[in-house]
């Protein structure tokens, strides 16, 4: 015979039940307040990125994770995911500086993200001979530092002269010349203009970029537009070899790159 259920017993069921809801509303009401900052942060004030390509070497390497500020250029709709058409232009817009290290929607297609570092601003003339930068008719100076090991376009070691090269502004930054100063694809170009509204990007790898150096009709960068920045690159908060996944967390004691953690992009 089943025994009856007190008055005490069925109230004490009750505030146990009801215990456990509120429990479970409470973690869905955590988890989505959680996904709403995140989202936030990510619109409107920093979206990570990693780096899969060598174009910025010596200064961002393969497997580089960094963080990128999206209001330092203002908000364009290419600041929001999916880039929604929701208006045109920039709001709270600060133009990007010679020197800086940016991502941008290439206008290729305006949906692939690229980084590379602004070299010319609006109205700049831009030219490459023998390697060497010249930024309206004036010569940019280099000099030269330590070679590195990296690897060439065929994806072998090789030992690369570096230099520091200072932009007009007083930015400092090493660049790197795989092929020397006459072998690289783009080492002797014509002058480029950059158009109002335009800004004109290089990789610091001078001989593994695709950059503003290759016109739009020959499927390269070409001119960026303001509009299609995506926002300024800042720290590296995570760095581990390129060969390495980097869900494979037992090989990171050996495999991360310690000391590149919380290093400031210049």
């Amino acid at each position: 015979m089943t025994e009856p259920v007190s008055l005490e017993g069925r109230e004490a069921e009750r505030r146990r039940k009801a215990s456990q809801d509120g429990g479970v509303g409470e973690t869905v009401k955590v988890v989505v307040q959680a996904l709403l900052i995140a989202l936030v942060v990510r619109t409107f004030l920093f979206q990570p990125f990693n780096i899969p390509s060598g174009s910025l070497i010596p200064t961002l390497l393969i497997g580089d994770y960094l963080f990128v500020s999206k209001y330092s250029y203002g908000y364009s709709k290419y600041s929001f995911p999916f880039s929604p058409n929701l208006f045109a232009g920039r709001v709270f817009g600060t133009s990007p500086k010679r020197g800086d290290i940016a991502v941008f929607k290439t206008p290729l297609d305006n949906s692939t993200d690229f980084i590379k570092r602004v070299i010319g601003l609006p109205g700049d003339k831009i030219q490459v001979m023998h390697a060497r930068l010249f930024i309206n008719g004036q010569i940019v100076p280099r000099e030269p530092t330590q070679s590195i090991t990296t690897k060439d376009r065929f994806g072998k070691d090789a030992e690369v002269p570096t230099y520091n090269e200072t932009l007009p502004g007083g930015v400092t930054h090493k660049i790197i010349q795989l092929e020397g100063d006459d072998g690289g694809m783009a080492s002797n170009t014509d002058v480029y203009t950059v158009p109002p509204g335009d800004f004109f990007m290089m990789g610091d790898n001078r001989d593994n970029s695709l950059d503003s150096r290759v016109p739009i009709e020959q499927g390269g960068v070409g001119y960026v537009p303001f509009e299609n920045f995506v926002g300024r690159a800042e720290v590296i908060f995570f760095s581990i070899r390129e060969d390495t996944p980097i869900w494979q967390f037992w090989r990171w004691p050996t495999d991360v790159r310690w000391n590149r953690i919380l290093t400031l992009i210049r």
